[in-house]
């Protein structure tokens, strides 16, 4: 595989990425500062802030269904149909949200409308990391592959970048106008990132690895037959987003709702750090090409379980200054260490035939799980108090995360043509294999 084939795999992952989770982030930060008053302006403050977080974690709901579904896709006919499918289906769902009625408007009807979209790009977001994952893996050199995959995160980071600051003057507006015109504006933007990162998709080649594997007619079924206890362990792993979903969505509204912070400088926390993550992801997955997947990782979880208590704490204070510094310590620099990591580590897991469906059902049964985490700590962590509920909570996701990677296997030293088999070998009865 040459290099000028990786780079151009990586660039388009990159950018893909970042305009599919661009649409998917800018749910979450509404979610956070405006759905509470627009779709569910009954309820009190309080139930109806869960409520708006709920919806953000309903589109998690979704994404196990979806990763069957698209990891047969994947794996049966190829990375690049997956990936085409699910940039349009994301834009063409969030663009339709910025169109929806209010709950003023259309009663009740306005967040059922809401679900049904959220749950169109939970569908979408369960093939596209995996798919571009995947697909940038096997285009990779052997000695560079964590390098490699890390820009499909570092593109879901830019995503994020543009997501915020879209939402910047938007957020300044006054509250009128933010709750009537204001809000729909970053949504109505999809529709440029439904061309652009159509046009760049479709120019992607599929990749060596995959054509001259012999595809299997149920990957699914052979993927729990060969690879079951993987799929478990990225389960379990793939939890960690809770540091990513308690970050971007409780923090922010914990600090806009609950404490009064402001606005403006909360979500200037999410892109300053993810401007730092822009450039220690693929650092850090550099160092795992030289000293393995597992170090990298592990450090990664038992540094943001440390860092998530004195964050939230600077927040319920107050303390402007701390949050910014710990927000880009946790968030910029800790949790790049688990995001420039995982998409070798999953996908070394995993044999071609079965790479996509392996890395999609795990990761997205462990991303729903973790896309509830804001609802689930705003129920058990509410008031200016509950932070500490809220980071004992994500201390312990965080520690489960790193038992399922420490008894798994080291992969960086073993070609791409053999990733997988020694799951298969020792797993498959001699007589089967023969």
């Amino acid at each position: 595989m040459t290099t000028s084939m990786a780079r151009k795999t990586a660039l388009a992952a990159w950018i893909g990425s970042a305009l599919e989770y661009y649409d998917f982030f800018i749910y979450g930060t509404a979610a956070a500062l405006v759905f509470n008053k627009v779709f569910f302006p009954a309820a009190d403050p309080a139930t109806g802030t869960l409520l708006a977080l709920a919806t953000f974690g309903v589109g998690y709901l979704a994404r196990p269904l979806g990763a069957f579904v698209l990891g047969h896709v994947g794996d049966r006919f190829g990375r690049k149909k997956v990936l085409v499918f699910t940039l349009l289906l994301m834009g063409v769902a969030t663009f339709a949200v910025g169109c929806l009625p209010t709950y003023a408007t259309a009663g009740v009807l306005a967040p059922v409308l809401l679900v049904v979209l959220r749950l169109l790009q939970g569908l979408s977001a369960s093939g596209e990391q995996a798919g571009a994952n995947s697909m940038s893996l096997e285009h990779a050199p052997e000695h560079r592959r964590a390098y490699f995959t890390s820009f499909t995160l570092s593109g879901t980071q830019a995503g994020q970048i543009l997501a915020t600051a879209i939402f910047l003057p938007v957020a300044a507006l006054p509250q009128e106008d933010l709750l009537t015109w204001g809000w729909r504006v970053p949504f109505w933007c999809s529709a440029i990132v439904v061309v652009v990162g159509l046009v760049i998709r479709r120019k992607i080649d599929e990749t060596a690895e995959f054509k001259r594997t012999k595809v299997a007619k149920l990957p699914v079924a052979t993927l729990f037959r060969t690879h079951w206890a993987d799929v478990l362990r990225v389960v379990v792993a793939a939890t960690i987003a809770s540091v990513s979903t308690i970050f971007t969505v409780y923090a922010l509204s914990y600090a806009v709702n609950t404490i009064g912070l402001a606005r403006t400088s909360m979500l200037w926390v999410g892109v300053l750090a993810n401007v730092v993550a822009l450039a220690a992801i693929p650092l850090l997955a550099r160092l795992s090409d030289k000293i393995g997947r597992k170090p990298v990782f592990l450090a990664g979880c038992g540094a943001c379980a440390i860092l998530i208590f004195p964050y939230l704490w600077s927040i319920s204070i107050g303390a402007y200054g701390l949050v910014f510094a710990l927000g880009i310590l946790l968030f910029g620099v800790a949790y790049s260490a688990i995001n420039g990591i995982w998409p070798s580590l999953y996908g070394e897991m995993f044999s071609t035939e079965v790479r996509l469906s392996g890395m999609a059902i795990g990761t997205q049964i462990g991303f729903a799980i973790a896309g509830l985490a804001p609802s689930v700590v705003s129920a058990i962590g509410s008031g200016r108090d509950g932070w500490f509920g809220v980071a004992i909570f994500t201390a312990a996701v965080c520690a489960l995360s790193a038992g399922a990677i420490a008894t798994g296997r080291e992969t960086f030293t073993r070609p791409t043509a053999e990733l997988g088999r020694l799951a298969q070998e020792t797993r498959v009865p001699a007589a089967a294999r023969t």
